[in-house]
Order: structure tokens, then sequence, then C-alpha cells
């Protein structure tokens, strides 16, 4: 008999109480225990996987919908193995250490975190990729700003924001496309749309970064602090942009090119390699064990050599490990219509345009935390909302940048998605100290709900079939 004609749907007071369940597993766990997210997502999947067979699903049916959830994210999982990779070849390469080099001689204190912010956004955009991003930049940043002592949950916070505005605004990201596809929307359409509140809060990040910057530009920097740092660097590695660059310069070029992640990176990779060798003189075993598992550096001061020997596959273990756990979580959810259940009902009650739009935000940030990542949420969310949106005659690409909104942004603000799980890896900082700091990817749903509200940025159908 198949097992399919024994399952059923749950109720929405049931696919509430589980999704409530596993939230408090977390929070309790997390805030009041302390216990390490791994665990705590072991226990959840036993109490989503225990709601799943009381539905009606099969042990083997379980175990497909987290194969399957699992699957589906490998292209995701192939890029976290990749940037660890990326990280140790730039560090061995000497790319990381130009650009904190120069860095340091033209950056000063108060301009660091505004600069940082519209440089990340500038690569972020130029790239499609929030993640190669934080991988290069925001190291870099990461690595300017202990020096400058400035805190590094609000150096994380600044890169956040930049590399995740370019990820939402780019023509060429992964969740920029998936988003207008899923909504049935042209791409530009979408990016038009986006912008009525994307920019002003993009505007308001930076004059908060501008404020916070201000506050260090009369801190009196330890000046041979500095120097013996930039002197460190300049007697360990040979320090010439025009070779030292060359890794970063793929990768950016590649990427723009829309080649494909994978291929970009692993290129990035090899450039770096070749010059870390011909050129750095390192040791040939010892730079492709670094790929694995690198090793700090060796320039005499501890904090400088922690950061050189960020990076290799090793040091994503973690990160990895939680996003599987996340995603296998997300596959009962779903796959089990516990999600899918819980959704509906709350769309069901909702009907002036505000609430509307608030609503959609807030159910991205349910998807994400329940699925560990934004591709499916995005899709679902879409997919959902469509009806209630032309019931309101409200144009398409309102409900992509609603979706996207609540999707794309929040997803770094989680601990256990695989973008908050990654940041925290390549950063250093756990994503509940940089969240405060996040000011971009939570403001920014406050503006677009303020200004559906006031009736502003809303598009209508008529003008969408004549513009």
């Amino acid at each position: 008999m198949d097992s399919s004609s024994t399952q059923r749907c749950p109720g929405f007071a049931q696919a509430l109480l589980c999704f409530s369940v596993v939230i408090l597993i977390i929070a309790i766990g997390l805030f009041v225990l302390t216990v390490d997210l791994h665990s705590l997502m072991f226990f959840c999947l036993l109490w989503a996987g225990a709601n799943a067979r009381w539905l009606g699903f099969s042990y083997l049916d379980i175990r497909a919908l987290m194969s399957s959830a699992i699957s589906r994210a490998l292209p995701a999982i192939y890029i976290f193995i990749l940037i660890g990779m990326v990280i140790a070849s730039f560090m061995h390469s000497g790319t990381i250490a130009t650009l904190i080099y120069f860095g340091l001689d033209w950056l000063s204190p108060g301009l660091f975190l505004p600069i940082g912010l519209v440089l990340c956004a500038l690569m972020s955009l130029a790239t499609g990729t929030s993640w190669g991003t934080v991988g290069t930049l925001g190291v870099v940043f990461i690595g300017i700003g202990a020096v400058m002592q400035v805190p590094l949950p609000i150096v994380a916070g600044m890169v956040v924001c930049g590399a995740t505005f370019g990820d939402k605004m780019s023509p060429i990201s992964d969740t920029t496309n998936l988003a207008a596809m899923s909504a049935e929307t042209s791409l530009y359409r979408h990016i038009y749309s986006m912008m009525f509140t994307t920019i002003p809060t993009f505007g308001l990040t930076l004059v908060i970064f501008i404020g916070i910057g201000s506050a260090y530009s009369d801190s009196s920097l330890a000046t041979d602090e500095i120097d013996s740092i930039r002197q460190a660097l300049f007697s360990t590695y040979q320090l010439s942009p025009f070779i030292t660059l060359i890794p970063i310069l793929v990768l950016a070029v590649l990427s723009m090119r829309r080649v494909a992640p994978e291929i970009t990176m692993s290129a990035s990779v090899v450039v770096a390699v070749l010059i870390a060798i011909a050129y750095q003189g390192q040791d040939f075993v010892a730079t492709l064990n670094a790929l694995w598992q690198n090793t700090p550096g060796s320039t005499g001061i501890t904090d400088l050599d922690e950061l050189l020997g960020r990076g290799g596959i090793y040091s994503m273990s973690w990160t990895l490990l939680l996003a599987l756990m996340a995603l296998a979580l997300g596959g009962i959810l779903h796959g089990a219509n516990i999600l899918n259940t819980l959704l509906s009902g709350i769309i069901a009650r909702v009907e002036h345009v505000a609430a509307l739009i608030a609503t959609t935000i807030c159910t991205g940030l349910i998807g994400n935390m329940a699925m560990g990542e934004a591709y499916i949420s995005i899709i679902l969310n879409c997919q959902l909302f469509r009806a209630k949106y032309e019931q309101h005659h409200l144009d398409r690409a309102l409900l992509s940048r609603s979706v996207e909104e609540g999707s794309t942004l929040t997803t770094a603000l989680i601990p256990w998605t695989t973008a908050g799980a990654f940041y925290t890896a390549t950063l250093g900082v756990p994503v509940l100290d940089y969240l405060p700091y996040a000011f971009f990817n939570y403001l920014n749903a406050f503006v677009s709900v303020a200004m559906a509200a006031l009736g502003r940025g809303l598009l209508s159908r008529l003008k969408d079939s004549t513009g």
C-alpha cells in the first residue's frame, strides 16, 4: 500500500504548535541553557519527525524529505567548501595582507565604517554574491577594524549590511532572479520596485554608520601598533598589488561575467595558490594543506597571525554541519505541509495592503527560520501570496519585493540559516553579536511597511501593463 494514501495535512492548530515548539527549543536552549545549536537542531528534528509520523508519513518518507531538502541546497554546500579554500589561498598569496596593508594607510577610523559599507555594497552589486563579498572584503575589514579598535560586532554588521544590499539589488544575484521568476514578473521591474524601499533604507544605514564612525574619529590610534602591523606584513609578504590582487580581480571579473560561482571560486583559488608558491615563495605542500586547514601566520603579532590563519575547508565544518541539520528540519516542515498550513492560515486573516506587506515580510522570516535558507522561502511565499496580491490589484513586482525583504535580508539575522552560520564562521562574530548593527537588514522591513501605510511605492497592475 502506498504510504502517501495515509498521509494527511495538519490543521492550523497543529502546525502552529509544531512550529512554536521548534522555536521554543531553540530559544530556551540557546539563550537560557547556552546549548550548542547542533544539539538543539537534533531535538527539533526529533519533534518535527514525530509530527510528520503522526500525520501518516513513514520513516522512509521522512528521510526522503530531509534528503530532498539537502540535495536542493547542494550548490550552497559546494560554495561553503570553496569559500574556505578561497580565504586560505588569499591569505597565502598575500591578497588579504595587501588589502590590509594599504587599507591601514588610506582609511581613518572616522571614515572606515561608511567607506566599508559602500565598498561592500559595490562589490556585492557587481558580483551578485554576498558570500563572496563577506569572504573577501569582509575578512579584510575585520582585520582593519581590529587594528583601528572599532568593535568587531559593529564591523561585522557593516559588512553584512553592504553585502546583502548588493545581493538584493544586483541583476546577477540568484535571489533577485529567483524572486522575480517566482512572482512571475520581469527582473528589471522587480529591481525597480525594490528601489522605492531599498535606496532610502541604505541611505539611512549609511547615515547611521557615519554617526557611529564619528564616535571613533577622535580616538587615539595606537600609531606604533599600526606601524608594527604594516611592517610585519611588509616583511612577511611581497605586497605588489599588481600581482597579489590578481586572485580577487579574477573573482570579480568572472562573477560579473556570470560564470558559475563554483568555477569562479575554483579559478581564483588556483591563481592564488600559484602566486603563493611562485611569488610569495610559500612551501608547496604547506600551501596545499592550508586549503584543508590553514595555520596561523608567522608575523610574530598574535592577533594578526590569528587573522592570517583563517580559512580552509575544515574551518567551515561547524557551519556546514549546522546548515545540513537546518535544511533537514526545513525539509520535514515543508514536505509534511506544516509550514504551508501555518502560513496559509496567517494569510487568510490579512485584509489591508500595509498588513499584507507586513505579513509577507514576516512569513519570509518564518520561512527562513523553519527551512534554514532563503531559496525555498522565496518560492513558497510567492506561491502562497500571489492570489492575495491579485485580489488587491497589486503589481506582482510588489509581491517579489516584499518576499525578498522578508527572505533575502532576514536570513543573515538567524544563527542557524546557511547565511547566518556562514557569516559567523567567516567573520568570527556570532550572529546575535552583529545583529543589532545589521541596520539595513531589519530597517528595510519597517521602511517598506511604513511606505505602504502611507500609500507610497505601491505599484498598480494597470501601471505594470502600460509601462
